[in-house]
């Protein structure tokens, strides 16, 4: 069956993006299944982006055309690259290369999106249902990714899978949703806790490593952002975003160049050069998310299809503005429980002429801002409902 460009562009966003969901979860977690179905993955996406291209050029038969193929086949290069760096971070696992215990509590705990896995207790509410009767991702702000059953594994379910007792779940979300994701899968009661690092060496290089990871996949969504709404100050952004990462990669490599000095076993060595792996591949989806913006900062054509396909993925981008005295603004992410209510995850937000490109649940929402959130589209119309319905009383 032929394979529109509309179809394709879908599939492989949709498929690169949680490619690096899973690489993450596979070195997080130490598992090779995961990490090896991140290469399956790969292998995958580059047939996708093989046919994509095909497709492409035998659509650009005028000259005007072939411009706006162009944009297409820079973005399918730019997806490609996140791909392969995905692979990189699989890879890892694959070879035996583990983070200590510590680091990844606390990369857990103080990313901008964390990943937890959880077990369907016997008499959770959710066994024998569908994802899409759940509502997972719309209740708690957690999507999952990936289910194990038994000796099995389901990757990327989409709202037909049905969810069985005894299931592992592994999910990506907002912090602030774990425990009610905790409590409607497993039944349980879990207090969040950060365990002491050792090694106090090692503190600088995990608040390296999280603001890299954040930040590359803060500018992958910025990137597809700047050309679905064809805004400057979002592709100006993510510019910025790929320096800034490019510099913490500078810092992060300076620092295990020193560390490496005083590591003296082979446990201690592979941890290092673990992490430089992470880095250079968290440098390298930042620059492919600068690929994606350039067509915005260049002012090159795209085509149509693009944004219609964008809209149609699995994690949908948007831009909602909050209006005056509606149910957002004057309060923190956190007291709103903006996250938890929609599932939708706030990834910036653009205030006058100044951006906050990670915005906590301490943030504060003001009328006027713009929120750039992703999530489903259920979600986003329970956020555009906080940000425009007035509390404003009525005089009688």
């Amino acid at each position: 069956m032929a394979r529109t460009v509309k179809d394709l562009l879908i599939e492989i966003k949709d498929t690169t993006e949680l490619m690096v969901d899973l690489a993450y979860s596979a070195i997080l977690f130490d598992n090779e299944d995961i990490a090896e179905e991140v290469l399956d993955l790969e292998e995958y996406t580059n047939e996708l982006i093989r046919h994509l291209r095909v497709v492409s050029i035998l659509a650009g038969r005028k000259a005007e055309e072939a411009e706006m193929v162009s944009s297409i086949l820079q973005i399918a290069s730019a997806a490609q690259k996140i791909g392969e760096s995905a692979g990189d971070i699989a890879t890892l696992v694959l070879r035996g290369f583990k983070l200590p215990r510590e680091m990844i509590n606390e990369i857990l705990l103080e990313s901008e999106e964390t990943l937890v896995r959880a077990e369907v207790a016997e008499d959770s509410e959710i066994a024998e249902k569908t994802l899409g009767e759940i509502k997972l991702h719309t209740k708690t702000g957690m999507r999952v990714i990936a289910i194990k059953r038994g000796f099995t594994w389901i990757f990327d379910p989409d709202k037909t899978t049905k969810i069985r007792k005894k299931d592992i779940l592994f999910a990506r979300g907002d912090i602030s949703g774990v425990q009610d994701f905790l409590k409607l899968v497993s039944k349980r009661e879990v207090k969040l806790e950060s365990l002491e690092i050792k090694d106090k060496s090692l503190e600088k290089s995990v608040d390296l490593l999280i603001e890299m990871k954040d930040l590359s996949e803060l500018s992958v969504d910025l990137g597809y952002s700047s050309i679905i709404y064809w805004n400057d100050e979002i592709a100006n952004e993510v510019y910025y975003l790929e320096e800034k990462v490019d510099n913490l990669k500078i810092e992060l490599v300076n620092w295990v160049l020193q560390a490496s000095k005083d590591a003296e076993d082979q446990e201690s060595q592979k941890v290092l050069m673990s992490l430089i792996d992470i880095a250079y591949s968290s440098e390298r989806i930042a620059d492919a998310a600068k690929e994606i913006s350039e067509i915005v900062a260049k002012k090159l054509d795209i085509h149509p299809v693009f944004r219609s396909a964008m809209m149609e993925s699995d994690e949908i981008l948007t831009v909602i503005e909050v209006a005056e005295n509606c149910e957002l603004d004057g309060k923190t992410l956190g007291d709103a429980r903006v996250e938890t209510i929609t599932g939708m995850h706030i990834v910036a937000i653009k205030r006058g002429n100044r951006w906050l490109t990670k915005p906590k649940a301490t943030t504060e929402i003001k009328s006027g801002d713009l929120l750039i959130a992703k999530g489903t589209k259920e979600g986003e119309m329970l956020l555009k409902e906080m940000c425009t319905t007035s509390l404003k009383k009525s005089l009688v």
